[in-house]
C-alpha cells in the first residue's frame, strides 16, 4: 500500500519505519525541516527494503498514497485537514491522536470542498505513547501488541475502509480495538489523561524538597513517569478531551476524598484496607489475557460489541468478511 505519514515524531515516525520495515511504499513529511532533516539521514541508514521517502510538502506526500496518516498534535490536526482538502485528496485518512470526537468533528467539517466529502476518514489511536518524543525516539517495534483503537460508527460507514485499515494495522503486530469515538474518550479520560495530570502533580511536589527527591524510587518512578511528557502535547491531550477528563477526574478526587477521611478518622490502617483493595484486585487483574477467539462477521454491530467487552480483532481475512477476534479471559 502507498502511504503518506504527515508528522514524524514519536508516533508518526514509528508509524513510517514499521510501514517501510513490512513492505509498504511510505513517503513521510514534517513541518520542521530539521526532523526532516534527520528523518531522511536515518531513511538513508535503513535497510535497502525498508527505506521511506521524506517530502519537502503535504502535497508531494500524500500524491500517490492510498492511505494518510495524521500525526500532528490536537492544534495542527485542522491545517492538515485543510490543506488535504485543497489538494481534492479523495483517499483514506486516519489519525494517531489521543482524542476522537474532536477529530472527528474537524474531519466532517474540513474535509470537503464545495460541500461535498473527500475523503474517507476513520479514527486511529495507537495505545503505545512514551514520555519520550521527536522521531529519534521513533521505534519501528513500537506497535507489536499494543492495542489500536479504530472508530466505527453503528450504521456501518466506511466499513470496507475500515477494514482494509485494520488489516494494514494488524499486520504491523498491534490489536485492533473497534470503538466509536465517545466510547474511547470516555475510556482514554479515565486510563491515561487523568493519569498524566495526577502524574504532573505529584511529580511537582518533589521541585520545592531535596529530600523528597533524593529518597524518590521505583514508586516515584512508576508514578510519574508520563509528567516527563511535553507539557504541550499533554495540555492539547486532556485539553481537547475536557468534558470526559473532567468526569474521570471528579471520580478519582472523590476516592482520594474518601481515603482523606479515612486517614483522619480513629483506625486508618483498619479502615484503608478495603479502600485500597479494589485496585489492588484491578491491578493484579491487568493487563487483560486473551481467553476465547472466534472468527466473526466483519459488521459494524458485531465488531463494536466485541470492543465494548474488552475484545480486540488480531487478523482480518483476505476477502475482508470477517475477523479472527478474541476477548478477555
Amino acid at each position: 500500500m502507498n502511504v503518506a505519514v504527515i508528522g514524524l515524531g514519536l508516533i508518526g515516525g514509528s508509524v513510517l519505519r514499521a510501514l517501510a520495515v513490512h513492505g509498504h511504499r511510505v513517503s513521510g513529511y514534517d513541518a520542521d525541516p530539521a526532523t526532516r532533516a534527520t528523518a531522511r539521514t536515518a531513511a538513508a541508514q535503513a535497510p535497502a527494503n525498508a527505506r521511506w521517502h521524506v517530502t519537502g510538502t503535504i502535497a508531494d506526500a500524500v500524491r500517490d498514497a492510498d492511505l494518510t496518516v495524521v500525526a500532528v498534535p490536537l492544534p495542527s490536526v485542522g491545517a492538515v485537514f485543510d490543506e488535504l482538502a485543497s489538494l481534492a485528496y479523495v483517499g483514506v485518512v486516519t489519525d494517531v491522536t489521543s482524542v476522537k470526537g474532536p477529530v472527528r468533528d474537524l474531519a466532517l467539517d474540513r474535509l470537503r470542498t464545495g460541500g461535498q466529502s473527500l475523503a474517507t476518514f476513520i479514527g486511529g489511536h495507537p495505545m503505545a505513547g512514551r514520555e519520550t518524543s521527536g522521531f529519534t525516539a521513533a521505534d519501528p517495534r513500537l506497535f507489536e501488541g499494543c492495542a489500536w483503537v479504530l472508530c466505527l460508527t453503528g450504521d456501518g460507514a466506511g466499513i470496507r475502509d475500515w477494514l482494509e485499515l485494520a488489516a494494514l494495522v494488524t499486520g504491523l503486530g498491534a490489536r485492533v480495538v473497534p470503538a466509536t469515538a465517545d466510547e474511547h474518550d470516555h475510556a482514554v479520560a479515565a486510563i491515561s489523561h487523568v493519569p498524566h495530570l495526577v502524574a504532573a502533580a505529584m511529580a511537582a511536589r518533589v521541585a520545592s524538597d531535596p529530600l523528597a527527591g533524593t529518597l524518590a524510587a521505583g514508586s516515584f518512578r512508576d508514578g510519574t513517569r508520563v509528567a516527563a511528557a511535553r507539557p504541550e502535547l499533554t495540555a492539547a491531550m486532556c485539553g481537547g478531551n475536557a468534558p470526559a477528563v473532567l468526569a474521570a477526574l471528579d471520580a478519582v478526587l472523590a476516592d482520594l476524598n474518601a481515603a482523606r477521611a479515612i486517614l483522619d478518622g480513629s483506625d486508618p490502617i483498619g479502615a484503608l484496607t478495603p479502600w485500597l483493595t479494589p485496585g489492588y484486585t484491578a491491578r493484579l487483574a491487568w493487563p487483560p489475557r486473551p481467553g476465547e477467539t472466534a472468527d466473526l462477521p466483519a459488521r459494524a454491530d458485531v465488531l463494536l460489541r466485541l470492543g465494548r467487552v474488552g475484545g480486540w480483532i488480531e487478523s482480518v481475512s483476505t476477502d475482508r468478511k470477517t475477523v479472527h477476534a478474541a476477548r478477555p479471559s
